[in-house]
């Protein structure tokens, strides 16, 4: 698998934004040159120069600095929220997939009623009845998301279950626990990645199309999809403003497809005929 994603030319590309952009947010505070919550309307709308790369909003505040503090809400909390869905999620489909019978049922019974309902509607009830916030989001994120990963790793588990040493684990009476968490986890790990790198872009969108709407990250707090919402109302006359935080998010999203991409092709060992 090493190999092949060495050989990926886009897969590299990817790791490199991803990489490139993750640096620029745990060290946003160095090496943002400017203060992005300082306000100073005699200098709002200035454009691209040596002291504001990127211009500034309405507001006059740095949009360079307030893109690269946004990394942190938009792409760390992501994670944050993609990390406690798939860990909550393997283990339910690990534990449904071994176990069968009436656990199996019960758990995906309760996984085929949440997968019911729309996931955006389910997430805007949640937010609704909890209020506004990020800490909110996320959890209505985790609530809604987890229920597929929980179904799509227990078909991955199943196709495990009767493995030989899986079955010679059973007739020498091996722990559940240790079976499932030493044997299965390991095997089906790189499958779960890809999963979760495929899915963190659609986290991505759903975090920063909330914060767009006001429901996430409360301002003045930078977020991209709350710089997108701050510069709607400017759209046309400094169209800017809406271009630079709408391509970091259609860049960063695009590049955990395509790494995900990547990573299903190099875990595919079957040979093109």
């Amino acid at each position: 698998m090493i190999k092949k994603l060495l050989n990926d030319k886009i897969a590299i590309g990817c790791i490199l934004i991803i990489m490139i952009t993750c640096i620029l947010g745990i060290f946003a505070p160095q090496l943002a040159p400017n203060d992005p919550y300082l306000q100073d309307i005699s200098n709002k709308f200035m454009p691209f120069s040596l002291k504001y790369p990127l211009g500034t909003d309405n507001l006059g505040r740095c949009v360079m600095s307030r893109l690269m503090y946004g990394i942190r809400p938009t792409i760390f909390l992501s994670l944050l929220t993609m990390a406690c869905t798939i860990l909550l999620g393997t283990i339910i489909g690990i534990i449904s997939g071994y176990s069968r019978g009436i656990v199996d049922e019960v758990l995906m019974r309760f996984c085929d009623i949440m997968l019911s309902f729309p996931s955006q509607v389910m997430i805007l009830a949640i937010v609704g009845i909890l209020g506004v916030g990020i800490e909110n989001i996320i959890f209505a994120n985790i609530i809604i998301k987890w229920t597929w990963y929980a179904r799509m790793i227990r078909g991955i588990v199943i196709q495990y279950r009767y493995k030989n040493y899986m079955l010679y684990s059973k007739v020498i009476n091996t722990k559940k626990s240790f079976v499932m968490f030493k044997h299965l986890l390991p095997n089906i790990l790189s499958e779960v990645i890809v999963l979760a790198t495929l899915d963190i872009g659609w986290v991505i969108l759903n975090i920063s199309t909330l914060s767009f709407l006001g429901l996430g990250v409360q301002a003045p707090t930078p977020e991209w999809g709350a710089m997108l919402s701050e510069a709607k109302n400017v759209m046309a006359t400094n169209p800017n403003q809406m271009i630079v935080p709408g391509l970091a998010i259609l860049i960063i999203v695009a590049a955990f497809n395509l790494l995900g991409d990547s990573f299903r092709d190099a875990l595919d060992h079957k040979e093109v005929a």
